[in-house]
């Protein structure tokens, strides 16, 4: 089985967005056997909390589940645990790096570095912007070239 773990600053936007658009793209593709996805912040302050209402919003518009979504924050074990850890920008790239000290993490990565020629290095934290629209974008985008990228790096 394969982990994906998506990471945000509170886990109540970004993540939670990436790991039910992942999960949707994973199951239309009939891979929810081989691929499993979670999602975690870096930051302590929402944990317990469901998505973001904009997220939510969002995902419903989209017919996109979020049932059972609850923000946790992210343990150095993760990084070992999971296969591929994907964080949404630099700040929490860097959180993560200093979360696994000297310890060997499994792949970590921005979102959006799976995207070729992307004009953005970074998903915006719509908890502070307010554009959940330009969000989802981003995130459909870097979830469709990162689950590419584990089809053939995994031969599924």
């Amino acid at each position: 089985m394969v982990k994906v773990l998506f990471v945000c600053l509170g886990n109540i936007c970004r993540s939670p967005m990436a790991e039910a658009i992942f999960k949707d793209m994973v199951q239309k593709r009939g891979l929810d056997d081989k691929i499993s996805v979670d999602s975690a912040g870096t930051g302590n302050w929402h944990v317990g909390e469901p998505p973001h209402e904009g997220t939510r919003d969002l995902l419903t518009k989209k017919n996109i589940s979020f049932e059972g979504l609850k923000a946790r924050q992210v343990v150095a074990g993760d990084l070992t645990e999971y296969d591929y850890v994907i964080g949404m920008d630099a700040k929490n790239i860097g959180d993560l790096q200093q979360l696994a000290g000297h310890v060997a993490a499994n792949h970590v990565a921005r979102l959006m570095d799976y995207v070729p020629e992307s004009k953005a290095e970074d998903v915006p934290d719509p908890y502070f912007t307010g554009n959940f629209d330009e969000v989802y974008e981003l995130v459909t985008e870097g979830c469709h070239h990162l689950l590419e990228d584990i089809a053939l790096r995994e031969n599924l």
